[in-house]
C-alpha cells in the first residue's frame, strides 16, 4: 500500500515538474527564441541542464521552507502531499494550456496554505515572511531597473545591440560527417556577441528557476519523508526536462513573440535583475514569483528610461514635463547613440501600447492570477470537506 502511494506521489510530482518545465522555459528562453538566436529544441536542452544545476545547488533551501516551514510535519503526510501536488499540477496545467507561464511559487505556496488553513496548522509567521518578500521583491526589482533605465540602459543599448531577426542567427551545417554550428551569413560580430549574451542570461534564468521551483514539484514528498532531498531534485529535473521538450513550445511562442515587442537589450536587463533577486531569495529559503518580479522590472526599466526627458533639477523645480511610459524602451534602436538626460523631447517617448499587445497582456495577467487562486481554493475545499482527511 505504501509503495503504491509513493509511486502515485512520484507520478504526481512528475506531472507538476512537467508543467513547471512548460511554464518556466518560456520565461527563460522566450526572448532568445523570439530573436531566432536559438531554436525551441536548443532552449529545452539548456533549460534542462541549468534548471537541474540550480535545483541541486540552491534549491534545497526552498524545499525545506515549503516542505517543513509552512505547515506542521504531522499534517504533511504522503497522502496529503499527493493531493497538494495534484492541485499544483492541475493549476499549472491550466495555465500552460493557454500558453501562459503562471507563477509556480505562488501556486505551490497557495496549495500548501490551503492544507494549512483547512487543518489549522498553517505557520502564519513563515507565511507572513514569504508574503512580505512577495511584496518587497517586485519593489526592489522596480527601483533597481528604474535606476538602470535612467542612467545605464541607453548606453547598454548602444553597446550590446541585440536585435530581432526574421531568420536564424546560427545554422547547423550537416554537409560534413560531423554536424557543426556556425553563424548565418550576414551576421556581424556585435550580433554574435549579443546573441551569446542573450543565451547566457537565459541559462542564468534557468538556474534561478531551478533554485526557486524545484521545491514546487517535490517539497511535499520530501517534507513527508517519502523521498530524500537528492532524489527529489533528480525527479524534478527529469520532469522539467520532459516539460521543456514538449508543452514549453506554447509558452516559448507567447513570451518570445506574442505578448510584447520588448527590445532584446531590455529583456537582458530584466532577466539579469529578476534572476538575481530570485536566486538570492531562494538561497535563504524564500520561494519567489519570478513572473511578477520580471514584470515589475520591465515597468521600472521603462519608467527610468522615460524620465530621461528631464534632469533632476528640472523635475524638482517643475520646469520640464516628463512622460512616464514603458514604451520609452522603444525610443531608440539597438546600437543607436542615446540623447543626454534632459535633451530628449517628451514627444519622442512612445506609449506603453506600442510595446505591449493589450489583449494578450490582459489575458496573461488574468490567467496568472487565476492559477494560484485555483490551487489554493481547490486544496482548501478538499482538505476541509473530504471526510477521509479528518480535518
Amino acid at each position: 500500500m505504501v509503495e503504491t502511494l509513493l509511486l502515485a506521489g512520484v507520478l504526481v510530482a512528475v506531472f507538476v515538474g512537467y508543467n513547471i518545465g512548460g511554464a518556466t522555459t518560456g520565461v527563460a528562453f522566450g526572448p532568445a527564441v523570439g530573436a531566432k538566436v536559438i531554436s525551441k529544441l536548443g532552449a529545452a536542452l539548456l533549460m534542462s541542464v541549468f534548471f537541474f544545476l540550480g535545483g541541486w545547488i540552491v534549491g534545497p533551501a526552498v524545499v525545506e521552507t515549503l516542505g517543513e516551514g509552512l505547515v506542521s510535519g504531522a499534517v504533511l503526510t504522503l497522502e496529503t502531499g499527493i493531493v497538494v501536488l495534484f492541485f499544483i499540477g492541475l493549476a499549472l496545467f491550466a495555465g500552460n494550456l493557454f500558453g501562459v507561464p503562471a507563477s509556480t511559487s505562488m501556486t505551490a505556496v497557495g496549495s500548501i496554505a490551503g492544507l494549512g488553513v483547512a487543518s489549522g496548522t498553517l505557520n502564519w509567521a513563515t507565511m507572513g515572511e514569504v508574503v512580505s518578500w512577495w511584496l518587497v521583491a517586485p519593489v526592489i526589482a522596480f527601483w533597481i531597473s528604474g535606476v538602470i533605465g535612467r542612467y545605464l540602459y541607453p548606453t547598454i543599448n548602444e553597446w550590446v545591440a541585440i536585435s530581432r531577426r526574421e531568420t536564424s542567427l546560427w545554422v547547423v551545417d550537416r554537409d560534413s560527417r560531423i554536424p557543426w554550428i556556425h553563424a548565418a551569413e550576414g551576421t556581424d560580430r556585435r550580433e554574435l556577441t549579443g546573441s551569446l549574451v542573450l543565451v547566457a542570461i537565459g541559462c542564468y534564468m534557468a538556474f534561478s528557476s531551478g533554485a526557486s521551483n524545484v521545491a514546487n514539484a517535490v517539497a511535499p514528498l520530501v517534507g513527508s519523508g517519502a523521498i530524500t532531498m537528492e532524489w527529489g531534485v533528480i525527479i524534478a529535473g527529469i520532469a522539467v526536462t520532459i516539460g521543456a521538450f514538449t508543452i514549453a513550445r506554447r509558452t516559448l511562442e507567447t513570451m518570445g513573440n506574442d505578448i510584447t515587442n520588448l527590445p532584446l537589450t531590455a529583456a537582458v536587463v530584466v532577466m539579469v535583475v529578476s534572476a538575481t533577486i530570485v536566486t538570492l531569495l531562494s538561497a535563504i529559503g524564500i520561494p519567489v514569483q519570478l513572473v511578477i518580479v520580471a514584470t515589475m522590472s520591465i515597468v521600472g526599466l521603462g519608467w527610468g528610461r522615460a524620465t530621461r526627458t528631464a534632469t533632476v533639477s528640472d523635475a524638482v523645480r517643475g520646469e520640464k514635463k516628463t512622460t512616464v511610459s514603458v514604451g520609452a524602451l522603444t525610443a531608440e534602436h539597438e546600437g543607436e547613440r542615446p540623447p543626454a538626460i534632459g535633451e530628449e523631447r517628451v514627444e519622442d517617448i512612445p506609449k506603453a501600447s506600442d510595446l505591449f499587445d493589450p489583449s494578450t497582456t490582459a489575458r496573461v495577467i488574468l490567467i496568472q492570477n487565476f492559477v494560484p487562486v485555483l490551487a489554493t481554493i481547490g486544496a482548501y475545499l478538499t482538505f476541509r470537506f473530504v471526510p477521509i482527511f479528518g480535518f
